[in-house]
């Protein structure tokens, strides 16, 4: 487990988190605070980048619940909070969430929806929302406009051309937004409002952004097929990243897709 946590969370927070995660995670945060919810649930909540700008905006009296599968990653995320802050951790499946039927005012998932299984997790969500609550998750769009995934396959194919990792290509999975749009109205949701939103982030030190993706769960993909020393691999994917988009720094352009929904009011 130690190796788990010094290879894939500690890069995972520290080096992928600032450029792919905190801008999007603090504009979920101010569009959930601006309602004053009361109660808050983070699904997949990871290492608590979103939570932290969650708990800075929200009143001092909301109650924030943040949950995710990974003991690692929460064991991280709580090393963040102070015991006084209304943060509540719990090693959750977000498919089967352990909270009573209307007990949130909002829940909030950000790149978290193409691990699970959706329809499940969405009816959880239903579920456990008041009437008039509301739902906001982001997923990134296709690997066509986020390059962490199609620059790192490339390089991964160089190396492993019949037998490709295929992991970086999993938070990319759920791009189409009309499955998604309609599995939520089947559900019940209304309104969906969906937006797509591009960003770009100056990444001063490319090889470590490079590594980090490397050290995400591909590393399992790569050391399980053998024969490649990881660090050529990041070396490669560094200089691919510096060749696509200059260097010192490095204009990465990344792309999400918002949706926020409601659990609607009942009508009398």
């Amino acid at each position: 487990m130690a190796g788990y946590v010094d290879d894939v969370v500690i890069p995972y927070d520290r080096d992928l988190g600032p450029v792919l995660f905190e801008h999007y995670g603090a504009d979920t945060a101010r569009r959930v605070a601006e309602q004053s919810p009361m109660d808050v649930l983070e699904i997949a909540a990871g290492t608590g980048i979103v939570t932290r700008h969650l708990r800075n905006l929200l009143s001092k009296q909301a109650r924030l619940t943040a949950i995710d599968i990974s003991d690692s990653m929460m064991d991280l995320a709580r090393s963040k909070f102070l015991p006084d802050e209304q943060v509540t951790f719990q090693n959750v499946d977000a498919t089967a969430l352990p909270f009573d039927d209307e007990a949130f005012d909002a829940v909030v998932c950000q790149f978290g929806i193409m691990f699970f299984d959706r329809d499940k997790g969405f009816r959880e969500v239903y579920r456990t929302l008041k009437p008039g609550g509301r739902y906001l998750f982001r997923v990134w769009d296709s690997e066509r406009y986020n390059p962490f995934a199609s620059l790192s396959f490339e390089v991964l194919k160089q190396y492993f051309p019949s037998d490709t990792p295929q992991f970086l290509f999993d938070p990319v999975s759920c791009h189409q937004i009309d499955p998604l749009k309609e599995q939520l109205i089947h559900i019940g949701f209304d309104p969906v409002v969906i937006s797509v939103q591009r960003h770009e982030y100056n990444i001063l030190d490319v090889t470590a952004f490079a590594r980090a993706l490397v050290y995400t769960p591909v590393i399992f993909e790569i050391r399980d097929r053998g024969g490649v020393d990881p660090e050529e691999i990041v070396k490669e994917l560094a200089a691919a990243f510096k060749k696509e988009f200059g260097a010192s720094p490095m204009r990465y352009p990344m792309q999400a897709i918002l949706f926020e929904t409601e659990k609607p009011l009942l009508r009398s």
